[in-house]
């Protein structure tokens, strides 16, 4: 697990979330959607004071004798604190079974949000996974299938993702490449579950890094013509299914520790690249990422540079400001030629997951790192304050001192023991603890309609181990 970007909105009818989560996205998943569940239900209680009392007592008899979870420290300006009624209990034991069931009905198909769970791109470049390859892609399947059954439509099942491809090395084009070819992989893999394409088609977003080669200009573009006709021409899908959604977060391997605070300007450029290839939606990276988790100032700067461009620069106000300009269209065709050429070096190789088999993707992802790096240490890559324009003083080093954000061993600890705490209050709801949630993945049964209930019981990794013995732990031969 790389990063976990949550954004709840506790004052909206509906609850939303971005979540960067690959190995564990399942187990994730399933507690954020059991905590959007119980928001609406904490709603529904207040409503009527009544109903609320009488859940008080229950909640006082579940924790008669015992300490009950509480939140520490101070709300955030303008949070309600909804969500924190209901700490230490589940909706299911406040209510009754049909009015659970009503109300989660409806909040499935109304929550938004993202989650990434694209577990090719961990196998190709990240190697975070925790489960075996095919395990993992499974539950992404049963993530899908949930939410067709359940008709979630506006929550993204996966977000394919090139970013941590090109983070671990990847060029433009193959960050480009490698990450549709694992979009139609996962197409080809719904299809073949017997879900239809315009039932899963518009619950897949896409997730791209944007760095300073000029094949960034375009590279939402040629992704879009490219998904849009295999899935008008391949898969017969709808004009919704055509469409690709796709998030930017510019580069991280852009920024470094040398000259630090040049590394908004990067950002900046790479923010315009976007705004003007109309992406989605997009992350600025903090200018001391290269050293450190961002802290309250240098988010507000990597904010800032979004919130300038939008409402300041009056080029933006014009949609694709640069289509027609012969280096952009001339790009557009070239990078998409490019693409397809990758596509056929894949399907020479048996497909995605033939490719995969023989490391393809991981040892091209490698080569073009190690070029990256000569060309950046022999000069030939021109890089501002880092090999080249170097201060007179200090040559090489980092040139600003900035504040490191850690966490202190307390937080670390009360961390643990919040899962222990959990652990203890909540195991013994489960009578066969994790037994069914097995039996469930040996039947090949819908995995993720079983993690919905066991996240209420059990901690992530209590349910991790669990499905090892069933899935298997993540093997990839170097």
């Amino acid at each position: 697990m790389k990063k976990l970007y949550s954004g709840f909105d506790l004052c909206a009818p509906t609850t939303s979330v971005s979540m960067t989560i690959n190995g564990p996205a399942p187990m994730i998943l399933a507690m954020f959607m059991n905590t959007a569940i119980d928001q609406q239900i904490e709603k529904y209680l207040r409503a009527d004071q009544s109903r609320w009392d009488r859940a008080h007592d229950i909640i006082e008899k579940c924790y008669e004798g015992r300490h009950r979870p509480s939140y520490h420290g101070m709300l955030p300006d303008g949070n309600d604190g909804l969500g924190l009624g209901l700490l230490g209990i589940t909706g299911d034991q406040v209510v009754a079974p049909e009015i659970y069931a009503n109300i989660k009905a409806e909040t499935l198909q109304s929550v938004r949000g993202t989650v990434q769970a694209d577990i090719l791109k961990e196998d190709q470049a990240q190697n975070t996974c925790i489960f075996s390859t095919e395990f993992a892609l499974r539950m992404m399947g049963d993530i899908q299938q949930y939410f067709v059954d359940q008709k979630v439509r506006n929550f993204y099942s996966v977000s394919i993702s090139g970013y941590h491809i090109a983070e671990a090395g990847a060029n433009p084009i193959s960050q480009l490449a490698f990450t549709l070819s694992n979009g139609f992989t996962i197409v080809e893999y719904y299809l073949a579950r017997g879900m239809k394409i315009d039932d899963f088609a518009p619950n897949l977003s896409f997730f791209f890094s944007n760095g300073m080669d000029p094949e960034y200009t375009v590279i939402g573009r040629v992704a879009r013509r490219i998904w849009a006709r295999a899935m008008r021409e391949r898969y017969g899908a709808n004009e919704r299914s055509q469409m690709l959604k796709y998030h930017i977060q510019t580069s991280g391997r852009s920024l470094h520790a040398q000259e630090i605070q040049f590394n908004d300007i990067r950002t900046t450029l790479q923010a315009l690249y976007a705004l003007f290839d109309n992406c989605n939606s997009l992350h600025t990276n903090a200018y001391d990422e290269a050293i450190t988790t961002p802290t309250e100032e240098s988010v507000r700067r990597a904010v800032a540079i979004q919130l300038i461009i939008n409402r300041e620069l009056g080029l933006n106000f014009c949609e694709n400001p640069w289509q027609g300009s012969f280096v952009v269209e001339a790009l557009t065709d070239i990078v998409e030629e490019a693409v397809y050429k990758e596509f056929e070096a894949i399907s020479e190789r048996g497909g995605v997951l033939g490719a995969m088999d023989t490391m393809y993707q991981r040892g091209k992802i490698q080569e073009e790192s190690m070029f990256y790096e000569q060309k950046k240490h022999d000069g030939s890559l021109p890089l501002i304050g880092v090999n080249t324009y170097l201060p007179r003083e200090h040559a090489g080093e980092v040139a600003t001192e900035i504040e490191l954000i850690r966490s202190t061993p307390e937080e670390k600890q009360q961390q643990i023991d919040n899962v222990l705490t959990f652990q203890s209050l909540r195991n013994h709801y489960a009578a066969d603890g994790l037994t069914e949630l097995q039996s469930t993945a040996r039947r090949r049964d819908n995995l993720f309609n079983a993690l919905i209930e066991a996240v209420k019981t059990h901690s992530l990794g209590q349910i991790s181990h669990a499905l090892y013995d069933v899935g298997g732990e993540y093997r990839r031969n170097m």
